[in-house]
């Protein structure tokens, strides 16, 4: 029981139906206990209608279901929760770190410009970590294993290199596109196909 309520497996979405974020069971049944939110009832991708703490508790639970159980019943878990009162999508910023630094260079070598493996590439200080470069949006790109290894502690220049284009901070997007179904919750899919992004919130 305790793994499943500690699982972000609850997608949370505004009041206009919008995914922004994702919760675990536990802190999901706390919003729905303090109206502020509903949980779905879905029975497929066209039949879904929300649902209230006072009905959710008498619900029965489904072949399939995560429930979790209680003095009276088990409960069955939320997959999708509709917040009552909130319509904005917040904009967050893709966090620093490698996997993002492959995603906003879109998996290329930034000094060959060849597409590569993840077996391929490593992340490069363009400014040497030993000569006072940080790990920064700015300082970081994507390269290929023997470009690097071959740049060692030198400058792109001192190395005969060149960038493709300067190494940037990605612009903030909506949430939405970087919720990650890392759970694989079916249910979730339909408010997240065509925008479910790559990075973590």
């Amino acid at each position: 029981m305790n793994e499943v309520l500690t699982k972000s497996t609850v997608l949370v979405l505004n009041r206009h139906w919008q995914a922004i974020d994702s919760k675990t069971p536990i802190e999901a049944f706390g919003m729905m206990a303090a109206g502020n939110a509903t949980a779905l009832d879905i029975h497929g991708e066209g039949d879904m209608r929300p649902v209230t703490w006072e009905e959710w508790l008498t619900l029965p639970v489904r072949e399939g279901d995560n429930s979790i159980g209680t003095v009276h019943r088990p409960v069955r878990v939320p997959s999708v929760l509709v917040l009552a009162r909130f319509d904005k999508v917040p904009k967050r910023r893709p966090k620093f770190c490698a996997k993002a630094i492959w995603e906003r260079d879109g998996g290329v070598c930034q000094y060959t410009g060849r597409k590569l493996k993840p077996s391929e590439g490593n992340i490069d200080h363009v400014v040497p970590i030993s000569r006072g470069g940080a790990s920064t949006w700015e300082n970081c790109v994507l390269a290929d294993r023997k470009i690097n290894s071959r740049k060692g502690s030198k400058l792109p220049e001192e190395a005969g290199l060149k960038l493709l284009r300067r190494p940037f901070v990605p612009r903030e997007l909506p949430v939405t596109h970087l919720i990650k179904n890392h759970h694989k919750v079916r249910d979730w899919e339909v408010f997240l196909s065509g925008g479910s992004g790559v990075f973590e919130v």
